[in-house]
């Protein structure tokens, strides 16, 4: 019985020892229906709930879980180096706290590292970051997503897809989240963030070089025709071993993602779950639900309920009249993105001094967290007295409302109140970008968040000139109304003085709007704001980022240049345009970038507006992709432009201080 007993123990440690090494496992195959033990390596906020069930995210906010097989398989032959057929089939769920807000995806991947260092979360899925997402052959990482987002930076095709990654987010091969009946081959349609449980299957044939992608809901049998069919090789992006695994991340949006089982075989099809065996995820309970236990359990109850609303009529009635709200027939179009002024008073603290983030001539901005999903927001109360007024509001929602962009300020919805009009954006922690210049005595802001700044905020002004359903004018770009997030990328924000119009037509703006200093010479003279004033007002941003000024001193004389454009005009006329640099950084940024950053800032500000580049060319231009034009002098004659102030013109500025505003004005308009 002793040597039984030593036996035994022998075997368990042996077994353990073969779990835990490092080397990796040929000819794989395993199954989990549930995850009651422990041979998986997790990292970030991935955990095994006691019922079994591997949570990969939770409900933290900008946060990564993944969870990967504890050894890395052997995916390639020894003997030849061919690469090895693979099968897997998973189950799992997506719960979000709010199922109108959503959230972000999971992805089934294939990696050569079980930790993915630097690695960011939200829409990069805990797999990549801004070096290295846009395919990077040494990656080596072979990806499924299963997306909740829609990211124009990796032109996903809608917000609930499935697509095959191969060493970056844009997919290779996608489709909308749907399966195929095996009865009659009709298409249904499954959506990821219903909290429901799904099944996908992922088989790769090394002979056929095929890869095969099916789901399908956890009660249906799987699909005989596959969602996703493509004929690619992998032998390149896939190493001799790998781990094996799950990703996911949370961005802004409270959402939890499961799996419930997982199986997975080298060279054959990977073993059928159990199904009736796996864990439940919990689950949001439907209206219906909530109304049939409020039936069961609180009838008794009714009566009471009866008598105490009696009792508080009079106050209930105080309390609507003071969060009574006002509906208009526009306002139909953006309805699902409204919120109720009691739930943004409830965010704020009553709009409380403490929640105050900032104030401004369109009113104030407050800090809150939405009680139904826990995401941090801004709200901003813009009061009747504002001068942006209701048209503006208008604009903003009509904008904003509907765009997505990763440098562009996220517009969750709005509600309107009486002469109040508040807007509801996501957060940004770091606040504003001209605070963080000017502001901000004890630090610096670095050169390279700078110089990843402007290429962000560019990156977002092409989506809205030229990437968009619409042109986006947005009339109003300066530092102040650029956010930064929790990694300080730049977030383009304020589209109240925005409008739009098709592509291929001519803008109908004829009101001139601005600020001081980013107004463009012919938007002072005709009131007609193009792309080409936006450019203008990024050229001059571009500049005040670069040297740490503002666009006009108001408090310097002539003699000490208040200009900002023609301050580094003269550098640049006597060679020594560095000398323009924010002398805060004392000397600490890449040569090359600062000066790039100049002269591409003085050719967008520059006086013709047929002289300045699209949008479209600057991005080429601080990507690398292309070469900084000539940068002729001699146009740049700062006498032939000004502005004033007149009647049915907002905030006009003198934009070049050599000019006499009296010659425009003897000339009529």
């Amino acid at each position: 019985m002793v040597v039984a007993m030593l036996s035994k123990l022998l075997l368990y440690f042996l077994l353990i020892k073969l779990t835990s090494s490092s080397s990796s496992v040929d000819g794989l195959d395993f199954i989990y229906n549930g995850f009651r033990c422990l041979n998986l390596i997790r990292n970030g906020v991935a955990e095994i709930t006691s019922d079994g069930l591997l949570r990969l995210t939770n409900n933290s906010l900008h946060q990564i879980g993944r969870a990967f097989y504890s050894v890395p398989v052997r995916f390639k032959s020894k003997s030849n180096g061919d690469i090895f057929s693979f099968s897997t089939t998973f189950v799992f769920a997506i719960v979000p706290e709010d199922p109108k807000l959503g959230g972000h995806g999971i992805a089934f991947v294939i990696s050569p590292s079980n930790d993915l260092p630097g690695a960011l979360p939200s829409q990069y899925l805990g797999l990549f970051n801004l070096t290295n997402v846009n395919g990077n052959s040494s990656n080596h990482i072979v990806a499924v997503e299963f997306d909740t987002l829609i990211s124009p930076e990796f032109e996903d095709i809608d917000n609930n897809h499935v697509g095959i990654d191969i060493n970056g987010l844009r997919s290779t091969n996608s489709s909308p989240a749907s399966y195929f009946t095996n009865k009659n081959g009709e298409s249904k349609n499954i959506s990821f963030i219903s909290g429901k449980p799904i099944q996908a299957w992922i088989e790769y044939d090394s002979v056929e070089k095929q890869l095969n992608v099916t789901i399908s809901p956890i009660d249906v049998l799987k699909p005989n025709q596959p969602l996703l069919s493509t004929s690619i090789n992998l032998s390149s992006d896939i190493l001799d071993e790998m781990y094996v695994g799950f990703s996911s991340s949370t961005g802004s949006v409270v959402t939890s993602h499961y799996i419930l089982g997982w199986s997975f075989k080298i060279n054959g099809p990977a073993r059928p779950l159990n199904l009736s065996a796996l864990p439940i995820p919990p689950q949001r309970p439907h209206h219906s639900e909530k109304k049939w236990m409020i039936l069961e359990i609180g009838l008794p109850l009714f009566i009471v309920f009866v008598l105490m609303a009696i009792s508080i009529g009079v106050y209930e009635l105080r309390r609507k009249i003071k969060f009574a709200e006002i509906l208009e027939d526009w306002e139909l179009e953006y309805g699902p993105q409204r919120f109720s002024y009691k739930d943004l008073f409830m965010t704020t603290k009553g709009f409380s001094e403490k929640a105050l983030l900032g104030v401004g001539g369109f009113g104030r901005v407050y800090r809150g967290v939405l009680p139904t999903s826990g995401i941090e927001v801004a709200v901003k109360k813009i009061s009747h007295e504002s001068r942006q007024g209701m048209k503006e509001f208008i604009a903003e929602i009509a904008s904003i409302g509907r765009i997505r962009h990763k440098n562009l300020v996220r517009l969750l919805g709005y509600c309107r109140r009486k002469g109040e009009l508040l807007l509801v954006y996501d957060f940004m922690p770091n606040g504003s970008l001209d605070k963080m210049i000017f502001d901000h005595s004890e630090s610096v802001l670095q050169w390279k968040n700078r110089f990843q700044i402007i290429k962000g905020v560019a990156s977002g002004l092409l989506y809205l000139h030229e990437d968009w359903v619409q042109v986006v004018l947005h009339r109003d770009i300066k530092a102040s109304n650029v956010l930064l997030d929790h990694d300080l990328n730049g977030m383009l924000g304020d589209f109240g003085l925005a409008r739009l119009y098709d592509h291929g037509t001519d803008p109908q703006t004829t009101h001139m709007v601005g600020t001081f200093g980013y107004i463009a010479p012919e938007l002072a003279r005709t009131g007609k704001a193009t792309t080409s004033t936006d450019v203008f007002a990024f050229g001059v941003f571009m500049l005040e980022v670069a040297c740490g000024r503002r666009p006009i001193s108001l408090t310097a004389t002539l003699v000490e240049e208040p200009i900002l454009i023609d301050q580094v005009l003269e550098r640049l006329k006597r060679e020594a345009i560095l000398e323009a640099a924010d002398p805060k950084l004392g000397g600490d940024y890449v040569v090359e970038e600062m000066e790039l950053v100049l002269k591409v800032g003085l050719l967008c500000s520059h006086p013709l507006a047929a002289s300045r580049p699209t949008i479209r060319q600057v991005v080429q231009i601080l990507e690398g992709d292309d070469s900084v034009p000539e940068l002729s002098l001699d146009n740049f004659n700062s006498n032939e432009y000004a502005v004033d102030h007149d009647e049915g013109f907002d905030d006009l500025v003198i934009l070049f201080p050599s000019f006499d505003a009296q010659s425009l004005l003897s000339g009529g308009r």
